[in-house]
């Protein structure tokens, strides 16, 4: 029923900046609340922020002060803003959406993007 494509992955130095992108066709996106998440080569999917249909905001620890999360309800798209990206920053990152606002719950999301590869060199 709903889809979702990120954009915006690639491969920067440590210190740099990428912006990812994540939009939705097929559902009132303005309703959802959106994630994203991440996962490293042999890693659990990790949480890094999500935002609710009424724009509150939620950070992972190891990304608050860098990353900004932050939603377009005429473009359907929500943003992942990142900033002084560390290595360990290195992963796939998902855009998520759900029906009710699960936060840091992957099982509380019900639609998934492909992901986007993001890598940072030292």
């Amino acid at each position: 029923q709903v889809q979702l494509v990120e954009s915006g992955g690639g491969l920067v130095q440590a210190g740099g900046s990428l912006r990812l992108s994540c939009t939705a066709s097929g559902g009132t996106f303005s309703s959802y609340a959106m994630g994203w998440f991440r996962q490293a080569p042999g890693k659990e999917r990790e949480f890094v922020a999500a935002i609710s249909w009424n724009n509150n905001t939620y950070y992972a620890d190891s990304v608050k002060g860098r990353f900004t999360i932050s939603r377009d309800n005429a473009k359907s798209t929500v943003y992942l803003q990142m900033d002084s990206l560390k290595p360990e920053d290195t992963a796939v990152y998902y855009c998520a959406a759900g029906r009710v606002l699960g936060i840091n719950i992957v099982s509380l999301y019900d639609y998934w993007g492909q992901g986007t590869q993001v890598t940072v060199s030292s």
